[in-house]
């Protein structure tokens, strides 16, 4: 029977062997601060004034917090060895009512060890997240940087209290974690290792949760508006990505998977005939190249479209049939992946949407248009794909919780994908009960 220790930890790495257990904890492969940046840096900037401790040594509700997140590492899949509480809690006892040197060694302690406890945490996160704009991933800040964060917050004890270096979904899975009961330890690591790869700044970006088929878009590390999506079938999941939203497509063209051309657009054909592309604007195409020639459905062998035996090129033009509906929002990847907007708003209205290939179909695709650009989008003609830049692109990161902090509450969502059940399987946490 291993302990929960070193099983909460092993879910943390489980994900991707590649990456060493020892690297989150490792300060021997992390890089040195750039000049100006370090610990030292920072308090003499301010003179040597401490952060955490009065000038008498006496210490404030922060320093205890920061104690407190130390000695209780393993909650974050760290190893608390790496940050040993007892060399602090002398230094701050010599520091009570003591002098000037010792308060400021004392006060300089916190603030390495803090720097090397956030360092940890932002190490890579190995979720199986695709990071398709690398410059996403998530980054330590620099320690000087880290600190002025700390000593700027209207309330140091407020800031350490939600983990103001971490995104807010991760506090608050942390917080479950702290008074959770053993039942839920292992969910709730899992999920607190996929939070780890969400921003911790006050940027805008999308967060699109495909177990609760949701799309949140935030500001300022507060959601500030989301909306109903369709996500992928389970034989079709929708991957968890990170990417930049870098343009918009209006009118666009819907580019039929060779998948779906066989099982729903080549038995139409064979049922209602040729009139059936012309209908619903579907066109044959030699190839998916730009200047790609159109080709004559007549010459093509539909029954062996549809049994899989001849592969094709099928685009659909714009119009009120079209998949992608009036635009689709572009962040460029290997997996084909995009928000778009539906026809089908129908299917919005099921309690579980996932109807999918893959892309992310959306309640309310103008709003969101308006929300990334701060107007609306609008066509300029009947041109098909007219492209829409972003001045400054946007993140949006395609996740996977099924269980998120919800005020004093835990929300759990089915394990739609079967992602839970495969990492606690590969770690011999068994099975998952039904919920």
């Amino acid at each position: 029977m291993r302990s929960a220790c070193l099983s909460l930890g092993a879910l943390f790495v489980a994900a991707n062997a590649a990456v060493p257990a020892s690297a989150a904890t490792n300060a021997a492969v992390l890089a040195q601060p750039s000049a100006g940046q370090s610990v030292a840096d920072f308090y003499a900037a301010r003179g040597g004034r401490p952060l955490w401790l009065r000038e008498d040594g006496s210490s404030g509700e922060a320093a205890n917090l920061l104690v407190g997140y130390l000695r209780t590492a393993d909650t974050d899949g760290l190893d608390p060895a790496n940050y040993p509480t007892g060399p602090l809690e002398q230094a701050l006892r010599s520091a009570w009512g003591g002098s000037r040197s010792k308060v400021r060694k004392a006060d300089l302690l916190l603030s390495q060890a803090f720097v090397a406890y956030v360092r940890d945490l932002k190490a890579q996160p190995v979720t199986g997240m695709i990071w398709v704009d690398p410059e996403l991933k998530p980054r330590a800040p620099a320690p000087r940087q880290l600190l002025e964060a700390a000593a700027s917050a209207p309330s140091l004890e407020a800031w350490l209290s939600n983990m103001g270096w971490m995104h807010p979904i991760y506090a608050g899975l942390r917080r479950a974690m702290v008074a959770g009961d053993s039942a839920d330890r292992q969910l709730l690591a899992l999920n607190m290792e996929r939070a780890r790869a969400l921003p911790s700044g006050n940027g805008r970006y999308i967060l699109v949760n495909a177990t609760a088929q949701q799309l949140t878009m935030y500001e300022n590390r507060q959601p500030v508006d989301s909306m109903k999506v369709v996500v992928g079938k389970p034989k079709n999941p929708t991957p968890m990505m990170a990417a930049l939203v870098r343009f918009a497509s209006l009118n666009p063209y819907w580019y039929v998977p060779t998948d779906l051309a066989a099982e729903r657009i080549a038995p139409n054909v064979l049922k209602e005939g040729l009139p059936y592309l012309q209908h619903q604007g579907y066109q044959v195409m030699a190839d998916w190249s730009d200047d790609g020639s159109v080709e004559d459905p007549a010459t093509i062998d539909w029954k062996s479209v549809a049994d899989g035996s001849t592969e094709i090129h099928v685009r659909q033009l714009p119009g009120r049939y079209n998949a992608m509906g009036v635009m689709k929002f572009m962040f460029p990847n290997a997996q084909g992946v995009y928000l778009h907007d539906t026809p089908q708003k129908e299917l919005l209205t099921e309690a579980s949407r996932m109807f999918s290939g893959g892309c992310v179909r959306l309640e309310d695709a103008p709003r969101l248009g308006r929300w990334l650009f701060g107007k609306p989008l609008e066509a300029t003609s009947k041109a098909p794909e007219q492209r829409v830049d972003l001045p400054t692109p946007v993140p949006v990161y395609i996740t996977y919780f099924t269980m998120l902090p919800e005020g004093s509450q835990l929300a759990t969502y089915p394990d739609v994908y079967g992602r839970d059940k495969q990492q606690l399987a590969a770690v011999g946490g068994g099975t998952i009960a039904a919920r």
